[in-house]
């Protein structure tokens, strides 16, 4: 319900003295805050009475009682050796064994150079002009064009931009550089951290994989040390990003006091399809130039600096399905041209996936409260067999902030219509679609930069990243901000965040 509608429902004033109607006064909006509220504190709400007690019995002692409690204490030293001993060695085990907290010092999205942009009209006369597309494929990448939510300032790869294109593998690596060492020497330089210090690095690329890899160009690059645990992570799609922060998590309760680089990224020169076939040429429409490298530590002194604390990650892999493994495929058409064809049943296959992935994600997440509700629904509907509709549990009392993947209108368009989201939750998702195009995994955190470009991530805020990718495959991080966050230095946002948010044209 609409803040306007709440305040027109409010209490009536009448100059009588009767008391009001509260049955029509009362918000239900905010009988479930107050019900959220409760179940919430009531453990708290349990304990003050409790504590409340004993604090006035302690204060009641007079010196005898103390006495008598100390001899007590004496003649069972036997007992209160063992109780300290056995203190003593579970604190310090649990000291030991505890999950090791994983803290996001910074991170810095690629911004390609202007010259790289592409505008909708010169995109499909390049395309005319290459003559590989019938008047039938240029009217359906027209048409993709027009409702896919990108705007006129989304990056293509240099490659691109001649007639006819030149996608060779030379022009892959060049692009693949531009993009990670881009955001690497941003993100070195905001964060003031030598390479050399870098104990773990890994990237994901889903489609361009070369000898030597990706991260042993980085480590060339940047001269980083003969020990460093790298790794290279391909063909895991658009969700990959999520995928690699897990692992970097992984590696961190393992290693101690050290720092783990990731880079997230999609390569389009050698992945462009020159074909007819309609599934296949929708990755062309959508897909552009981005990438992003994160810098995550797990040093207790890098707490005070550090943007965003790592609470969750929940992954969900649906590729034991037929259906599933196939829905976004590469695969070569009947002319041998290979392209990423895109399943009609993908948005289907996206809900069943989501689905799965909050089943596991809401406990860790949502309040008593809610899952309470939902328990509730679920044992009456299969209990009493009851047309109970079944109750969605609300997401926006567990997270401040929505990253959902930009993989395209459809998918931010569901997401927001069934997780019940405004429209400012998807506000960063639908902008960073217009403004950079889906950029595959790294798009998260191009959605993120915005949230703190706008300023608007506040300390204890939390941020649920949720990505998509082929397998089929559904995956979120939640985020916890450590401070009041604002943007880094050269942010992607930064020359044009003023302009933000714009209206996108049905």
């Amino acid at each position: 319900m609409s803040a306007e509608t709440a305040s027109s429902n409010g209490i009536q004033i009448h100059h009588t003295r009767r008391l009001p109607d509260f049955l029509q006064s009362v918000n239900l909006k905010y009988v479930k805050l107050g019900y959220h509220y409760l179940v919430s504190h009531l453990l708290t709400l349990c304990l003050v009475p409790l504590v409340a007690v004993i604090i006035v019995q302690a204060s009641q002692l007079n010196p005898d009682d103390v006495h008598q409690l100390w001899l007590h204490l004496q003649y069972n030293l036997v007992t209160v050796v063992i109780v300290s001993v056995v203190l003593v060695f579970g604190s310090t085990a649990y000291i030991m064994t505890r999950p090791r907290s994983v803290y996001l010092l910074d991170y810095s999205c690629y911004r390609p150079p202007s010259h790289l942009q592409v505008k909708f009209q010169q995109f499909m006369e390049h395309s005319k002009l290459t003559g590989d597309f019938d008047d039938s494929s240029l009217e359906f990448q027209r048409k993709i064009l027009e409702r896919s939510g990108l705007g006129e300032e989304t990056y293509v790869p240099e490659a691109m931009h001649y007639i006819p294109p030149r996608p060779s593998m030379i022009a892959a690596r060049e692009e693949s550089e531009q993009v990670m060492f881009g955001a690497l020497d941003n993100l070195f330089a905001n964060t003031n951290v030598k390479p050399k210090d870098i104990g773990i690095l890994i990237v994901n690329c889903s489609l361009f994989n070369p000898t030597p890899s990706l991260s042993a160009m980085i480590v060339n690059k940047y001269k980083l040390r003969g020990n460093i645990l790298s790794f290279n992570l391909g063909g895991m799609g658009c969700s990959a990003g999520v995928i690699a922060i897990d692992l970097a998590k992984d590696m961190l309760q393992v290693h101690r006091n050290t720092c783990a680089v990731v880079v997230s990224t999609e390569n389009i020169t050698q992945n462009w399809y020159f074909g007819n076939k309609k599934s296949m040429l929708i990755p062309n429409c959508l897909f552009r130039v981005g990438g992003a490298a994160v810098l995550l530590s797990n040093k207790p002194s890098d707490r005070r600096r550090a943007k965003y604390k790592l609470v969750h990650v929940v992954r969900t892999h649906c590729g034991a399905d037929d259906k599933a493994f196939r829905c976004v495929y590469q695969e070569q058409d009947g002319a041998g041209k290979t392209g990423v064809s895109l399943s009609k049943d993908l948005m289907a296959i996206a809900g069943g996936a989501l689905k799965r992935n909050i089943t596991t994600l809401g406990p860790l997440v949502l309040p008593i409260s809610e899952q309470l509700l939902f328990f509730t629904t679920l044992v009456a509907k299969k209990l009493l067999n009851t047309k109970v509709k079944p109750y969605i549990p609300d997401f926006k009392l567990a997270f401040d902030h929505f990253c959902i993947h930009a993989g395209g209108r459809a998918v931010i368009d569901e997401l927001e219509k069934n997780l019940q989201l405004l429209p400012v939750h998807v506000e960063a998702s639908r902008m960073t679609l217009h403004r950079f195009g889906n950029t595959s995994s790294s798009s998260i955190w191009y959605e993120l930069a915005y949230t703190e470009a706008k300023g608007r991530i506040r300390k204890r805020n939390r941020v649920w990243q949720i990505a998509f990718g082929s397998g089929f495959k559904c995956n979120s991080a939640v985020w916890e901000a450590l401070r009041n966050v604002k943007p880094s230095p050269n942010s992607p946002w930064e020359d044009s965040i003023h302009r933000y948010p714009v209206q996108i044209l049905s």
